[in-house]
């Protein structure tokens, strides 16, 4: 017989162990590892059968074993150690607290997902890994954040083969009762709740649950509630499941319930509001029109509480493919967020307006989620320096008349939480060396100093330590593969062969990640033959951990699955190469460490920045990849290796993959390869070693999420609070009025004349020499608009065939008087000729206001046209 109804009976903890329920429910456990130590000695079996989860181990230890601990004064004084050093990391004054200058008082953080521990299932990939570390990080540097995401009670699906290798999707139930979360309460004890309005007068209500990850609380919505009818109690069913509609009300949900979340939870805890909202990725973009409504609704008009909200709001995205943003129907949208369901008040049609395709080769009737991002955000960045420029150019419609490399995108490369994924291995070796302390503060806040220390560890350490990884990460390869063939339906007798799979002693390359065609989980298998030859090699064997999920939906990525799965079954080679399902973080922490080589060979530049690289350089893992993402901006022969790309728009999608291979497997054959089996005199591979002596000495301080979230800190945050607090209601309104009146008065504006007046040393026949300066006159009209309205700039610098200017620099122009008879500015200034070869400058006039965050913001440029005469650019060759 089944139970109706499941839940979990707790033994009730021994006074002298309550400090234990504290440590299990705030889940810096994760990443602290005195603290899991303590817990695996609660019961060392219990532990592992538990999963490694703190509250699920509590909630099945016997009262024998909790009277026994309650008594055994050695473990009290490990219980009291721990506790102590808790309340020490929550309120001691760390980096945050350390900085000068007008910082934050809270910042909201809002994302689909968030991989904070395999205990909290929550999360999908790569963003919802980045999305935990950014948490993880903020807390070990004190910056007072608010994350809010989504419960989902299935979670992402978890993943096993059939006999014949095909993907198959489970989706267990997660009770939250028996995950390290509590319900958020009212004072008088009932559950906090938030409510949508749904089109026919229908409502979506939503619990809110609370992980403590450190310092800073993590709020989930949860619309698995009686109140709720069937369909909205599914809302937060499963992560990046369902149609249309269903992806919609999770976004409200996450967006709009979010901010009725942090309201809540500040209001009952008495935590600061934020001054500043971060939406990372445009799923959470919602959140900007739940803010203006509650501005219109203390009397702001729409365009004005627009302005106040963009200046507060940090928008990243992560996606270097269109095909990768939420776009929703423009009717279904209005539906929602009109009259008749959420947002009464706030009119349609301008909400509407911000996430409409209105641009050359955009969807007039898609609602983009990406796009409302940029336009309710002041600050915008990608996730690596490349992927910056990528967004740069894909989103350039947005700012018409804009070179894509002034479009209004930065970027902040991501990094990795370093205590986190660093092997507790690795740490201690770091600990022998520089200490405990100094260890951490090198892991978290960072400093190349500290990481210079790893130049004094022998390398008889550093070889014996990558040896016991490999061959941790070998006994746990065969235990999942020895799980994965029982799901698939084979016995123990036919599973003789596993206890040979894998060698702790030969060079193992990992590849783990989703499986969208764009990663070619499957380019390794191109020339079949020869990558046998590598797999088999007499002297110089190689051997490959592979893991990854297919989207549910994704049929052709379930086919790349299965066609490595199949490669992986052949008796030739299955004790060489091994795919195993199910790939988490759990698994991740045994596979980064454990690999010499990190793989990584995505269609460049389509890789957003690729961190599972990182997490395995922190522990003096190789990285071999294309130049992509993270790696494209700090790739150095001296730690790895850079696989060549045959990119150009000549090359066909095949005829690329067949070139890549084989510069793959040339590289694994003629540089990978030897430079690990080649030996020294003291029979060590010196020259193996002495590159993950640089992969963690030069790249380890490089790829730490502290680094990543001190940037977020000095570079957005901290402007985007400097630019919310200079707007109030007078201040947004009149920078609303500006906005309007410049937009109305732009068409009337234009260069009517642009000339040189001198040029100090010029040579004759259109050529100047290098460091003469050319003194300009431009003539504009201005319209309705003044000097204080506008910049008037020239823009100068190289040109190629085409005129077209590259590397540009500005020159800004001055008003010499007043307006003539016609209305029209005179501007001038000296134009420095800085630069040899082909150069050429243009005039421009853009709008000026001390809000602004860029000249761009507004899209708005006027130029020459044919008309204002050939001095608008004279070129010099």
């Amino acid at each position: 017989m089944k139970a109706i109804r499941r839940f979990t009976v707790r033994p009730v903890l021994p006074d002298a162990l309550r400090p234990l329920s504290d440590l299990a429910r705030n889940l810096r456990w994760s990443w602290h590892t005195e603290t899991r130590e303590l817990f695996q000695s609660v019961d060392p079996d219990g532990w592992r059968a538990a999963g490694e989860d703190p509250v699920r181990l509590l909630g099945a230890v016997s009262a024998d074993r909790l009277d026994s601990l309650a008594q055994d004064r050695r473990f009290l004084r490990r219980l009291t150690a721990a506790a102590d050093d808790l309340d020490d990391y929550l309120h001691g004054r760390r980096w945050y607290q350390e900085q000068s200058g007008e910082l934050p008082c809270a910042i909201g953080y809002f994302s689909p997902e968030f991989g904070i521990t395999a205990a909290l299932p929550q999360y999908s990939g790569g963003l919802g890994i980045l999305a935990g570390d950014h948490l993880k990080s903020a807390s070990d540097l004190g910056v007072p954040l608010i994350g809010v995401g989504l419960l989902y009670r299935h979670g992402y699906f978890r993943q096993s083969l059939s006999r014949e290798g095909w993907q198959q999707e489970h989706y267990p139930l997660l009770d939250p009762n028996e995950l390290p979360v509590s319900l958020l309460r009212e004072e008088d004890g009932t559950p906090a709740r938030v409510s949508l309005a749904l089109p026919g007068g229908r409502a979506l209500h939503a619990t809110i649950w609370q992980a403590r990850v450190g310092r800073v609380p993590l709020l989930m919505l949860d619309s698995d509630v009686e109140e709720n009818a069937p369909g909205e109690r599914d809302v937060t069913d499963r992560l990046y499941g369902g149609g249309s509609e269903h992806r919609l009300l999770q976004e409200m949900l996450l967006g709009i319930g979010g901010v009725r979340a942090v309201r809540t939870y500040c209001r009952l805890t008495g935590h600061p509001a934020p001054e500043v909202f971060h939406t990372n990725e445009g799923h959470a973009g919602f959140l900007g029109l739940e803010r203006i409504r509650e501005l219109a609704r203390e009397g702001l008009e729409f365009d004005a509480a627009l302005e106040s909200v963009r200046s507060g709001t940090v928008f990243t995205t992560h996606t270097p493919v269109p095909a990768g943003i939420d776009r929703f129907d423009r009717e279904l949208v209005a539906r929602h967020l009109g009259d008749d369901g959420e947002l009464p008040g706030v009119p349609v049609e301008q909400i509407l307006q911000l996430g409409m395709e209105t641009y050359p080769g955009g969807e007039p009737n898609l609602f983009n989620m990406a796009v409302m991002g940029l336009r309710l955000a002041q600050r915008a960045n990608g996730v690596s320096t490349l992927h910056g420029a990528v967004s740069r150019e894909m989103f350039a419609g947005l700012w018409p008349g804009f070179d894509a490399q002034e479009v209004p995108i930065t970027s902040v490369t991501n990094g990795v939480h370093a205590p986190t994924w660093v092997a507790p291995e690795v740490f201690r070796l770091g600990a022998r060396q520089i200490g405990a302390g100094r260890t951490e503060d090198a892991l978290t806040v960072g400093g190349s100093e500290r990481w210079d220390a790893v130049a004094d560890i022998p390398d008889s350490e550093i070889w014996e330590l990558r040896r016991e990884l490999r061959e941790q990460l070998v006994v746990e390869a065969r235990e999942r593969l020895r799980a994965s063939w029982r799901q698939r339906g084979a016995g123990s007798a036919e599973l003789g062969w596993i206890d040979g799979v894998l060698n702790p002693d030969v060079l193992t390359i990992g590849f783990a990640r989703r499986v969208p065609s764009y990663k070619r989980l499957t380019l390794m298998l191109r020339d079949r033959d020869r990558l046998m030859e590598l797999l088999l090699h007499p002297t110089r064997p190689v051997q490959i951990v592979v893991a990854g999920k297919a989207h549910p939906a994704d049929d052709g990525g379930k086919r790349l699955v299965q066609e490595l799965v199949k490669f992986a079954d052949d008796p030739r080679v299955r004790h060489r190469i091994v795919f195993l399902p199910d790939y988490g973080m759990g698994m991740a922490k045994k596979l980064y460490p454990g690999c010499d080589v990190w793989l990584n060979n995505p269609l460049r530049p389509l890789e957003a920045c690729g961190t599972s690289g990182m997490k395995a350089a922190l522990n003096g893992c190789l990285n071999l990849s294309v130049l992509d993402g993270w790696w494209d901006e700090w790739f150095e022969p001296d730690f790895g290796w850079a696989i060549p790309t045959a990119d150009g728009a000549s090359t066909d999608e095949d005829r690329r993959d067949e070139l890549e291979a084989n510069a793959l497997y040339d590289l694994i054959e003629d540089r990978v390869a030897p430079r690990f089996y080649d030996r020294g005199p003291a029979g060590l591979p010196d020259r193996w070693i002495e590159m993950v002596r640089q992969t963690l000495a030069t790249l380890g301080p490089k790829v730490l999420a502290g680094r990543m979230v001190r940037e977020y800190v000095t570079r957005l945050y901290a402007p985007a609070a400097a630019a919310h607090r200079a707007l109030d209601p007078s201040t947004a309104r009149e920078l609303a009025h500006w906005k309007g009146r410049v937009r109305g008065a732009w068409p009337r504006v234009a260069v009517d004349h642009v000339e040189a007046l001198a040029v100090a040393a010029a040579a004759p026949n259109g050529t100047a020499e290098l460091g003469s300066t050319l003194a300009l006159r431009v003539r504009v009209a201005l319209g309705d608009l003044g000097p204080e309205d506008v910049d008037v700039q020239a823009v100068a610098g190289r040109v190629d065939a085409a005129d077209t200017i590259a590397d540009a620099a500005t020159f800004p122009l001055k008003p010499a008087g007043g307006p003539d008879l016609e209305g029209r500015w005179m501007y001038e200034g000296p134009l420095a000729l800085d630069r040899t070869g082909p150069f050429g400058y243009t005039v421009r006039v853009l709008p000026a206001h001390r809000h602004l965050a860029t000249h761009a913001e507004l899209g708005l440029m006027a130029g020459p046209t044919e008309a204002t005469g050939e001095g608008a650019g004279v070129l010099m060759r």
